[in-house]
């Protein structure tokens, strides 16, 4: 495995665990696709630094579980601004 790949792989680990960040918000902050992230998290950092992929994996399974309520709130908000606007 290249050393950039390695080194990214870590980076983004360490981002995910230190601000508690979504692998979209992660994708995002590292200018890369979503799926990168997920295969650099599971796959790759696994061979790197094995103690550091489950760290990660626990925020990530974490934020899987709690998304069906992020969407609903995000749509709640949604409803609230129009319904704002056109009182």
């Amino acid at each position: 495995m290249k050393d950039y790949i390695e080194e990214r792989a870590i980076n983004i680990a360490t981002y995910i665990i230190d601000y508690n960040a979504t692998v979209r918000q992660t994708a995002k902050e590292f200018g890369i696709s979503k799926s990168t992230v997920h295969k650099d998290v599971t796959d790759r950092l696994m061979e790197i630094n094995p103690n550091l992929a489950k760290e990660a994996r626990k925020v990530l399974d974490v934020n899987k579980s709690e998304r069906h309520i992020r969407g609903g709130l995000a749509t709640r908000e949604k409803y609230i601004h129009l319904h704002q606007l056109q009182v």
